[in-house]
């Protein structure tokens, strides 16, 4: 078990992101003590920061910490991907970002998304039988992924936390404590 002011969560992110949904549980989960860094795929010419998306037009940057490609599921405790359309959309036409998606998932540690990026977990087969939520437009998309979706501001199921939109950031960030602090969680790594 690691308790959330000693535990290291990555967020992985690029351009396009909600910028609440990213920045909220960067705030809070770094008010609680953790060492959280920001994380995107490499290959990008300015690599110091990503532009978020807020009200229909480009929003606030945020600074990376790390490329993806120098970061280590080994070395984290939680996984968070902020939803947006156009993050989620981009993150999983990339394949470094689902691989290190699916070697998360096949950890046991926490993994959480929000509002449009449980698609990315399911282009990451980690969606299968599982309860979860996401923004209603999707709920096709996860429905026809296999997943159990309920309409709830908050869901974890395995360790795997999901959330509907950005007015549900409490839930969430509070569920994410409390996975991280189970500890590891005993899943079934779902076939490709």
């Amino acid at each position: 078990m690691v308790k959330i002011a000693k535990s290291k969560i990555l967020v992985l992110a690029t351009d396009g992101f909600e910028q609440s949904e990213l920045e909220v549980p960067l705030t809070k989960l770094r008010g609680e003590g953790a060492l959280v860094h920001v994380g995107s795929p490499a290959g990008r010419k300015d690599k110091k920061e990503i532009k978020g998306w807020k009200n229909g037009d480009w929003g606030n940057g945020v600074p990376v910490d790390v490329e993806l490609n120098e970061a280590s599921v080994k070395f984290y405790d939680a996984l968070v991907l902020p939803g947006g359309q156009i993050n989620p959309d981009t993150l999983r036409q990339t394949p470094e970002a689902v691989a290190f998606i699916k070697e998360f998932l096949a950890s046991g540690k926490t993994v959480a998304a929000i509002c449009h990026a449980p698609w990315l977990l399911i282009e990451a087969n980690g969606v299968k039988g599982r309860k979860m939520t996401s923004y209603k437009s999707i709920k096709t998309d996860m429905v026809n992924a296999g997943a159990n979706w309920v309409d709830e501001a908050a869901v974890a199921d395995q360790g795997i936390v999901t959330s509907r939109n950005p007015d549900d950031l409490d839930a969430f960030v509070s569920k994410i404590i409390e996975e991280i602090e189970e500890g590891k969680h005993e899943r079934a790594v779902l076939a490709a």
